[in-house]
């Protein structure tokens, strides 16, 4: 009896599927968006009432199914263009363009009213930007915004077939923007919304977000369109293909691309994804100039019209322009698309080998620690000038001492001192030893870290160390600003993602720092677990000096799943030990230790630390898979002897 009423469901839907697929096709139906939503959003409506009625699973599967296929087969939905450089534009006016849902409302009126006369089938609320962030408002006023623009919407598209997507754009911080995206989404929900944009996403929480709206409407169309370069990158460092991937199993109608590229570089990128929904892709319009502070668009609508046509006939459904587009732009696109011989048998799209096949390039360091061989690697700060001889001299000895690599710092405590990169290019150049740059977010963003890291590929760089950066002193910051565009976490599954990708034959192998004197050591793990989720390989401590920083070790050697390498720094006097402890974040020296030294020569402070870091090397020496050697004040020498010792 269940099963048959099962089946007398399936045939329910089905029968009402082609009922309403006679009406749209009839007569050689010509098969325009507008309609195509109407069908579509009644289609919804009644399978999701048997959804709701029967609770059945098979049915949520059909509807499913359905609420992607039914767009499939149109032929092409074309939505507007940019709304905040247009209004910028238009009115030279350098305000948010939300703000003129409240301050100009005939404005925004207008620039809607513009776009559906070029032959947009689908227009975005002027709401990209509304939220409390990006216009430092409460979120009352926000709201108030919002509702207006929906007003406005809708108002332009009154006795028009052409929809209202509720556009959502994201949240630049990193404080529960996700909490404010979902009241924005419950506002529109309010409001009446079906249909969203849920556009320029950096990373994957736009599908939480997707996911929200579909859990309280489940019968909305939801587009989850992220902003990429060139290269397919986010700002945050993620991949298409790898959000492409991740799409696969969430909830969403469609997929999309917008922002950030031109038209041709969308298109190259078009032709390589494989998606198995509709996708979704609104370029700008191409890169901009800056002129007297203005930020301006090249006028190319024809040349935008053809590249949209290309991007339809690489299988992308549905379309539109951002910034730098304007009415023009749709409306050449309009004509283009109805005046193009367009083929209905769209081109299985692929993602295409790049990349010649070549051997792998040999990483010493990384090999050496996969076959559980001790390694020492050595710190060598870089100078503050174009002097370098005390590493000209330092490293030829190291390396005959036994040190397996080099590490150089990058600019600590803020103080601006040679690249790491270039650094370690040279002295693994000049010397032939490995060599191990540190890599903060302090100082650059995306652009700038990702053109080292290809550079330093280039140079046969193999390993990398990436830390967060030490802060900005406060005296500082008023001239010298912090970028930290992205954090230690997200650059390192970014570098992970280009081993993956354009440096699959000489991947970097990744590093991480690891405060064994943290006083809240269980913290420090989880964040050392996550280090490693994002593809770090191996960490190196900070200084041990305590029998807290001992233990701390073991525990971390116990719980992670990478190499660990010891950290060590000698003490050149008593003086270095009093700044250390009380100036120099992480590092904890026992006052006994300290005591010691309070009196003695430096000579004698010197052997007295020496044979306290081989004291506690004999205490790790099974839980630990190398060591971290730090020179102190360009002391290379007892440097050398600790090697000696350990060896």
């Amino acid at each position: 009896m269940k099963n048959n009423i099962y089946g007398v469901k399936s045939v329910l839907c089905d029968f009402l599927h082609h009922c309403i697929n006679i009406i749209m096709f009839k007569n050689g139906y010509s098969q325009k968006c507008s309609d195509f939503f109407v069908y579509y959003f009644l289609y919804t409506r009644i399978v999701f009432i048997f959804v709701v009625m029967y609770n059945n699973y098979y049915l949520i599967f059909i509807w499913r199914y359905y609420h992607m296929s039914i767009l499939q087969s149109y032929d092409y939905v074309l939505f507007d263009g940019a709304f905040g450089t247009y209004y910028s534009k238009k009115y030279h006016s350098e305000q948010p363009c939300e703000l003129a849902c409240i301050e100009h409302p005939e404005r925004v009126l207008e620039i809607h009213r513009e776009y559906i006369e070029a032959g947009a089938m689908a227009i975005k609320t002027n709401t990209f930007a509304a939220n409390t962030i990006s216009l430092k408002k409460d979120f009352s006023s926000v709201s108030e915004i919002i509702t207006q623009a929906w007003k406005l919407a809708n108002q332009a598209t009154a006795n028009k077939k052409v929809f209202v997507f509720a556009d959502i754009g994201p949240i630049f911080t990193e404080d529960n923007s996700i909490d404010e995206l979902y009241k924005i989404a419950d506002l529109f929900l309010s409001l009446g919304a079906n249909y969203f944009l849920l556009e320029t996403a950096q990373d994957d929480s736009v599908f939480h977000l997707a996911e929200y709206v579909k859990k309280k409407l489940p019968d909305a169309f939801v587009i989850t369109s992220f902003a990429v370069d060139q290269d397919g990158y986010t700002r945050k460092g993620i991949p298409i293909k790898k959000l492409v991937e991740q799409s696969k199993n969430r909830n969403i109608d469609a997929f999309g691309l917008n922002c950030m590229c031109g038209p041709s570089h969308l298109l190259q990128i078009v032709s390589k994804l494989s998606v198995s929904r509709p996708l979704s892709v609104m370029p700008n319009s191409g890169y901009p100039l800056s002129v007297n502070g203005r930020t301006l668009f090249i006028d190319n609508e024809t040349y935008f019209a053809d590249k949209m046509v290309q991007m339809y006939q690489q299988g992308v459904k549905i379309l539109g322009g951002c910034c730098g587009t304007t009415p023009n732009h749709i409306k050449a696109v309009a004509q283009y698309l109805q005046n193009a011989n367009i083929s209905a048998e769209m081109p299985h799209i692929t993602i295409k080998e790049e990349f010649p096949k070549e051997e792998s390039i040999v990483n010493p360091f990384a090999e050496k620690l996969s076959h559980n061989q001790k390694v020492i690697a050595v710190e060598l700060d870089p100078p503050f000038d174009a002097n370098y001889s005390h590493i000209q001299e330092a490293a030829p000895i190291l390396k005959e001492a036994g040190a397996d690599a080099i590490t150089i710092a990058d600019s600590p405590l803020a103080r601006a001192r040679a690249n790491s990169f270039m650094m370690a290019a040279k002295i693994q150049r000049e010397i032939g030893i490995p060599t191990i740059p540190h890599f903060t977010c302090r100082d650059q963003n995306m652009i700038g870290l990702k053109s080292i890291l290809v550079g330093g590929n280039i140079e046969n760089i193999h390993n990398v160390l990436v830390v967060t950066g030490d802060p900005v002193p406060a005296d500082n910051r008023r001239d010298i600003k912090g970028v930290f565009s992205t954090n230690s976490y997200h650059l390192m599954e970014y570098i992970q993602t280009l081993n993956q990708d354009i440096f699959q034959f000489n991947p970097y192998f990744i590093g991480g720092a690891l405060n064994v004197n943290s006083k809240r050591f269980e913290f420090e793990l989880k964040r050392a677990l996550k280090k490693q989720e994002m593809g770090v390989r191996f960490f190196l401590t900070q200084p041990i000096y305590s029998e807290d920083a001992i233990e701390n070790l073991k525990l971390a050697k116990q719980t992670l799943n990478a190499k660990i390498l010891a950290g060590f720094m000698p003490i050149v006097s008593h003086r270095n030990a009093v700044f250390l402890n009380n100036e120099v974040a992480g590092i904890d020296i026992p006052e006994k230790i300290v005591a010691q030294m309070e009196g003695k020569e430096p000579e004698c402070v010197q052997q007295i630390s020496l044979d306290y870091c081989m004291d506690l090397v004999s205490k790790i020496g099974h839980d630990c898979d190398g060591y971290y050697l730090m020179t102190p004040l360009k002391k290379y020498q007892m440097i050398v002897e600790l090697i000696k010792r350990i060896k």
